[in-house]
């Protein structure tokens, strides 16, 4: 009799990890369902570049059940929540689905209603994220029309998805008023909860030096209470102010609304509470996380889903097979980080060690903490990867899941 395997999240996690279970199990052994409430899975990443008009959001959304292998069920229902007493999950449409194991994959959601203001008057008009197609799309066509004035790019608060994408789009932003020729009449301001831009103090040196040189104001400790669309102003908790022409901003993030609606699966937020190396929920042994749904001290990146995959995958396995689990998964983490003027730079650190220099993935590779042409081609290609490569369960050379040690400063590097 087969066994089931529930993956809720037809993401970058859900389908890695049910595409290289496949790989292991075939149809008659374990029984693969992913669920999600929609069929379109979007490349995050590619995100960043559509304001700019370097990309369009036809190019990066592909149906979800088109990159799952063909033995493999996907049953587009929304979850109204979990009940991990009976091993079962309830849609929302009144069907049950019972799981032997379940894989919590549901990403991390934006919730913009929940800051003061921001989806009120001036919503997609003088405020916009570009954390989603649509809102990507809408700047697209604002920051065409801008012709000059302050524009503030605010995280309203952490944790958020990809946490470099903001520093990568004021750069971007530099680099695109150049281009047109107005970056004199283009105020930038970066607005962050944090005490810096980068909180590694090694990157954030090295990003901290870039942002003086390319004149974008820094705003630190800053809470956003709320978001004055209409009279284009940030006003913080304690009531500090910051005015804007043009907002662009990272609303607050947190975990589907199912989990919230699950008793004992998430926290506070709605994210799942998980063992930081092995990945298997803390609240139930046969309930494993990948990617943002988890509550780890990781990046919520795509990056870290990657290489959470193998341990995913492994301990899905041996949990079947009542085998003790592996604890491998370190943390790791790898961003490119687009600089402008076709350079980006590349960062690769896990929970203990932190973004250093060197090269990546060994002695011989891609420059670390340092801006190249060749870091900017590697973000580029990581979208024939992530459709061809990543998702379908295969692995990419050079991007295991430890991070490598070869190649950074062995004096710096905590064990």
């Amino acid at each position: 009799m087969s066994q089931r395997v529930i993956v809720l999240g037809g993401g970058t996690g859900g389908t890695l990890v049910a595409n290289r279970l496949r790989r292991i199990f075939d149809a008659e052994e374990l029984e693969i369902l992913v669920v999600d409430q929609d069929d379109r899975h979007v490349y995050q990443p590619g995100l960043l570049f559509v304001p700019f008009g370097l990309s369009h959001t036809d190019d990066i959304v592909r149906p979800r059940s088109q990159q799952l292998s063909h033995d493999i069920g996907f049953v587009e229902a929304a979850v109204d929540g979990v009940d991990i007493q009976a091993n079962s999950v309830n849609l929302v449409d009144g069907r049950t689905l019972d799981y032997d194991v379940l894989v919590v994959a549901s990403g991390a959601v934006l919730l913009p209603e929940e800051t003061q203001g921001l989806t009120g008057p001036g919503w997609m008009e003088r405020v916009f994220t570009f954390y989603s197609p649509e809102g990507a799309a809408a700047l697209e066509g604002a920051l065409a029309k801008f012709d000059g004035g302050r524009l503030v790019v605010n995280v309203v608060d952490m944790p958020i998805k990809c946490p470099v994408a903001p520093l990568e789009f004021y750069f971007l932003a530099d680099w695109y008023f150049r281009e047109r020729g107005i970056r004199d009449r283009v105020s930038l301001t970066y607005v962050t909860p944090l005490d810096a831009a980068f909180t590694k103090p090694i990157a954030s040196r090295q990003l901290g030096g870039m942002r003086e040189e390319k004149d974008i104001e820094l705003v630190t400790e800053f809470n956003t209470g709320e978001v004055d669309g209409e009279g284009g102003r940030l006003v913080a908790y304690d009531g500090r102010e910051v005015p804007f022409d043009l907002g662009v901003v990272v609303p607050l993030h947190g975990g589907a609304e199912y989990i919230g609606r699950s008793p004992g699966l998430g926290d506070a937020l709605n994210f799942v509470p998980t063992d930081e190396h092995t990945l298997q929920s803390r609240t139930a042994p046969n309930i494993f996380v990948i990617g943002d749904a988890a509550n780890v001290p990781a990046s919520k990146a795509g990056s870290v889903t990657h290489f959470e995959g193998e341990t995913v995958v492994a301990n899905i396995r041996h949990f079947l097979a009542d085998e003790p689990l592996v604890d491998n998964f370190d943390g790791h983490a790898n961003c490119f980080i687009e600089t402008g003027f076709g350079k980006a730079l590349l960062i690769d650190f896990n929970y203990d060690t932190e973004p250093l220099p060197g090269h990546f993935p060994g002695r011989v590779g891609l420059p670390l903490l340092k801006e190249s042409r060749l870091n900017h081609l590697g973000k580029l290609m990581l979208q024939w990867f992530y459709w061809h490569s990543l998702l379908p369960g295969r692995d990419i050379p050079g991007m295991g899941s430890a991070m490598p040690t070869a190649g950074k400063p062995r004096e710096l590097i905590r064990k």
